[in-house]
This record gives C-alpha cells, sequence and structure tokens, in this order.
C-alpha cells in the first residue's frame, strides 16, 4: 500500500456486522495501533503491543478478536485490566462496536456480588472483563462453566505490575488452555513485563506506536505555577476561573483533601464531585458514569481511584500538589490530550519543590513551561472580554429593539449601553481572592535562576506585603 493510500475500517476484511458498529461508534480512519494490530491479531499471531493508553487499544484488539470468535460456546475472550473502572469501559467499547453481531460481554470485579457476577457469566457471554483479584478467586473456587477462552488479553500490564498483580496474572495462567492466542499491551515495558510477555506468550508479533521516550502527549499543553503553600486553593480556582475548562480532572495526594476541595468548589459554583477510595462502589460508579456522561465537569480525584480512567475528551488536568514521581505525573498528564484531542495540564509548585519540578522535566523530556497565576485586575479584564464577545455573537430580538425605541428618549444611546452592560454584568459570577496569588515575574525568574528561593525570606517578605494590603483594604472586591 503507497504512503499516500489511506486506511480505514473497511479494509481490514472485518465482517459486515462488526462494521455496522463500527460506523455507529463514529470510527472513521483507525488509529496507528489499530491500523498495525488489526491485521496481526486476525492472523491469529501472539501480539505484543506498546502504546499509550488513549490511543484506541480496546478497538486494536476487540475487533479483529470479535471478528474471529465462533460466538457459539461461551467465554471466547478473557481481558484482564488492573481497575474495576477499566473493566466496565472496556467491555462498554466492546459492546458498543460488537452488538450488531451479538456479541455479549461481562465484567467481574471487586466490590459487587459474587452471585450477581457468576449467574450473568453462565447465562451466556462471550468476552469476559475482569480484574485480577476477583478473577482468581472466581477461578480457584471453580465458579466457571467450562471456562476455557481462546483469545486472552493483558490491558495496561505495566499498571498492573505497578499495582502489585503481576503474582495474580502468572496464577491466572495457570486456570487457561494452552491453546490460544494471546495479546499482551502496555505503556512502557519493564523487565518484568518483558519476562512476563516471554513466559506466556508464544512468538509474538511486537507492535511498537510509541518511543521510549515519548512520555508525554505533544498535543498537551503543559504549564506549572509557582505559589505559597497556603495559595494552594485559591490558585486552582484562579485557574478554572481563567481556563474555564469543558471538563477537567483535580489530582489530589489524599481522600480527605478530595473531600474538602469537593465541597469548596461547589460552594463556589462548579459542578465539582470527588471519587477516592473510603467512596462505596455504587458511589465511585455514579459519580464515573456522570463525569463520561458530561453531567459533572470537575472531577476531583486521588492517583489510585483513577487508575484506568479512559476518558477521551477531558480538556484540562490540575495537580493540586506535586506528584511523588516523574512516572506519576506521566500518568496524570496522559488523562487529557487523548484521541488526537489538544488537552491542558497545570501543576501548582512551591518554591521548595521547584528542583522537583525541574527533575520531572528533565526524566519525562516533556515540554512544561513556567506560568503566571492571574491577577485580580488581569481576570476581571478577561471576564470584560469574555462579554463582549458574548454581546457580539448575541442576536438582537425584536423586543431588544423595542425597549431600545423607548429609552432612547430618556438618555442617550451611550448611557444606556452603559447600564445594560452593567445590568448584565452584575449578573455574572464574581471574581474572589486576592489580588495575586503566586509569584510575580521577578521572583519566578529568581526561583528558575536558584532553585532555592523559597529558604531565603523574600516570599515571607511578600506575605507580609500582602497581608498589609489586605489589612489596609488596596484588595477588596
Amino acid at each position: 500500500m503507497s504512503e499516500n493510500e489511506t486506511i480505514d475500517f473497511f479494509s481490514f476484511g472485518l465482517n459486515e456486522d462488526l462494521l455496522k458498529g463500527i460506523t455507529a461508534a463514529g470510527f472513521k480512519v483507525p488509529s496507528e495501533i489499530q491500523e498495525k494490530a488489526i491485521p496481526v491479531i486476525l492472523s491469529g499471531a501472539d501480539v505484543v503491543g506498546q502504546a499509550h493508553t488513549g490511543t484506541g487499544k480496546t478497538a486494536a484488539f476487540g475487533l479483529p478478536a470479535m471478528n474471529n470468535m465462533d460466538l457459539d460456546h461461551g467465554i471466547e475472550m478473557l481481558v484482564v485490566v488492573p481497575t474495576r473502572e477499566l473493566a466496565m469501559q472496556v467491555s462498554d467499547e466492546i459492546f458498543r462496536l460488537g452488538k450488531f453481531a451479538g456479541v455479549r460481554t461481562g465484567t467481574v470485579f471487586g466490590g459487587q456480588s459474587y452471585s450477581r457476577q457468576i449467574k450473568l457469566i453462565n447465562q451466556g457471554i462471550h468476552v469476559l472483563v475482569a480484574t485480577p483479584g476477583r478473577l482468581i478467586d472466581l477461578l480457584s473456587n471453580g465458579r466457571f462453566d467450562n471456562f476455557a477462552p481462546s483469545i486472552v488479553v493483558l490491558d495496561e500490564a505495566d499498571e498492573m505490575l505497578d499495582m502489585g498483580f503481576l503474582d495474580d496474572i502468572k496464577e491466572i495462567f495457570n486456570y487457561l488452555p494452552e491453546e490460544r492466542q494471546t495479546l499482551l499491551f502496555s505503556a512502557t515495558m519493564p523487565p518484568p513485563i518483558r519476562k512476563l510477555a516471554e513466559k506466556i506468550l508464544n512468538d509474538p508479533i511486537n507492535i511498537k506506536t510509541n518511543e521510549e521516550d515519548d512520555s508525554t502527549n505533544q498535543d498537551i499543553e503543559q504549564l506549572y505555577c509557582v505559589i505559597e503553600e497556603s495559595e494552594r486553593e485559591d490558585a486552582v480556582i484562579r485557574l478554572m476561573d481563567t481556563r474555564t475548562p469543558e471538563k477537567a480532572i483535580l489530582f489530589c495526594r489524599t481522600r480527605s483533601e478530595v473531600d474538602r476541595l469537593s465541597n469548596s468548589l461547589g460552594a463556589r459554583g462548579f459542578n465539582a464531585k470527588g471519587l477516592h477510595g473510603d467512596m462505596e462502589q455504587a458511589q465511585r460508579n455514579r459519580v464515573m458514569q456522570g463525569f463520561r456522561d458530561s453531567q459533572i465537569d470537575i472531577l476531583i480525584a486521588t492517583d489510585v481511584a483513577s487508575r484506568g480512567l479512559d476518558v477521551s475528551d477531558v480538556t484540562h488536568v490540575f495537580n493540586y500538589h506535586m506528584p511523588f514521581d516523574t512516572k506519576s505525573y506521566i500518568h496524570r498528564v496522559g488523562r487529557t490530550g487523548r484521541a488526537g484531542k489538544k488537552g491542558t495540564a497545570i501543576t501548582l509548585v512551591t518554591p521548595r519543590e521547584y528542583n522537583q519540578m525541574e527533575r520531572i522535566k528533565r526524566q519525562s523530556g516533556a515540554n512544561i513551561q513556567a506560568h503566571l497565576v492571574p491577577s485580580l485586575k488581569e481576570m476581571r479584564m478577561s471576564q470584560i472580554s469574555r462579554f463582549s464577545d458574548q454581546l457580539r455573537e448575541c442576536e438582537v430580538s425584536s423586543e431588544a429593539v423595542t425597549m431600545l425605541d423607548r429609552m432612547k428618549y430618556e438618555m442617550d444611546i451611550d448611557e444606556l449601553a452603559a447600564r445594560l452592560a452593567t445590568l448584565l454584568m452584575q449578573g455574572q459570577q464574581q471574581i474572589e481572592g486576592p489580588d495575586r496569588i503566586g509569584l510575580s515575574e521577578s521572583q519566578l525568574k529568581h526561583v528558575m535562576k536558584s532553585g532555592r528561593e523559597g529558604k531565603n525570606g523574600r516570599f515571607k517578605k511578600r506575605k507580609r506585603s500582602f497581608a498589609k494590603k489586605r489589612k489596609s483594604g488596596d484588595n477588596k472586591q
């Protein structure tokens, strides 16, 4: 095939029912991993696929696997994933693509009734998506009837390694038939995953769509703001007011922080909900579904709660605290800028954390730029600009023309326009907080030069200066 020839899903020779599902799902042009993996999996070969999360891996293995299935006896494909959230997402995606072919899917994971999951499975499904712990429980207790999947997929293998599931994975393969097609997908290939692949796969084809140092997506604008520790909440609210994200994830370190910020942002009018491990599973499911369906605009989550989260239309990621390491940073930032869309990631950093930010920049190879938190004056000017744009785009109604005809005899047109604008702007959300949050440009330059600004007292002077201004009323709204 020539370089100029366009590849589409019809080029793979998939059956007509799957093509209907692809069309209904709105898929048009295959992603790189889909283009490379689908023909190989259709051929029946084992595959090691290395691609970032959010590049279309589920369709890459799901479509050819479903095409090769008989759909006449029990579970034919097993997909093992690290988290319950990802299990639901993968199951939903496979069902969506395979519904016209009559493919039935099911999930098993912790936090749900054993009996209900077993009943669903034994009623007859073709694809089972499972987390390692619950799957081992069911297999070791002999709860499956005639369990012999011919296709086995390990998805997000490096995530399962990080979460301590490697021994569980090895045990699962003791229950699987030797005659099978095995597919392993992972964003990175650390040595334990390479050894696992050598053990469970038979002469696999290696497919790679990401370079080892391609750790962060080039479609993501990455910024950091240097602030005082006490300014975190004011800073993140100011940034959200400025950026007006359509759908955002705010990452926190602790569950209590998630709860506090969820209440705080909600009180300020943001459509925000929290997600952490102390929540009941049913509540977590409702929050996740609401976020996927855009009923929730801002998801406030811990790293653990967000593992395996795959939502393609997240526009912004905010790091309330510095991630603990480079891998955590890459994981968080990778929640946005997916499926070819643009995204923005903003990290809050204190002066003492600046060197850690520099280390993450070096290790990830990412272009993370310094950014100042907008001042109150800049926020107000931005609000006026947005309001002006809304006025230009607003269609004029006949009632407005009638009102204008009446009012122009009582005051001149400039005064009338100013009064109307004032009235309308009073209905706009009021911008709160101190005039300046975080460093000034000169202070930021000093931190970037020395990396030790937080130790020399300069910021204490700035805070005392702020305190004097606030006391004197200079920063009143």
